[in-house]
């Protein structure tokens, strides 16, 4: 585990598989359906989230900056070192010693993390500072509410 000021770092690992019964078919978000009666399958989360073990890492965010992005204060994001970031896609990110989660947005002018909540600044990234994109986020687990 790697602490941080804003966010707490997980190494992801596989055990032994803990599948859970998972129905096929899909819950209607509108009106009710019949619901299946039996299990089709079982889901193993880790087989489900996890697509490169050795490069997988689970990250507890604190924070409102990427609040309309869905990504709240205690949701854990699985982030995968081994993904190549591109404009859009959500990040991990280490500027000048302190990580952030922020969208990158990437063009001729150069790097920039967009916050997900207007009350935050966008942050444009100096060619001489000291940064890296650590990850690119695959997944965000939060509790629902």
């Amino acid at each position: 585990m790697m602490k941080n000021k804003s966010i707490t770092i997980y190494k992801a690992a596989h055990g032994d598989p803990l599948p859970v019964p998972v129905f096929m078919s899909g819950i209607q978000a509108g009106f009710p359906s019949p619901a299946d009666d039996y299990v089709e399958k079982q889901l193993d989360l880790n087989e489900l989230v996890v697509k490169n073990q050795p490069a997988t890492f689970f990250v507890r965010v604190e924070g409102e900056s990427m609040r309309d992005a869905g990504i709240l204060s205690g949701d854990i994001l699985v982030v995968d070192r081994s993904l190549t970031p591109t404009s859009g896609k959500i990040v991990v990110a280490i500027m000048n010693g302190e990580f952030t989660v922020k969208r990158i947005e990437m063009t001729a002018k150069g790097i920039s993390l967009i916050p997900e909540n207007k009350s935050f600044p966008t942050i444009d990234i100096p060619p001489e500072s000291d940064f890296q994109v650590w990850g690119v986020v695959t997944y965000i687990i939060h509790k629902a509410q």
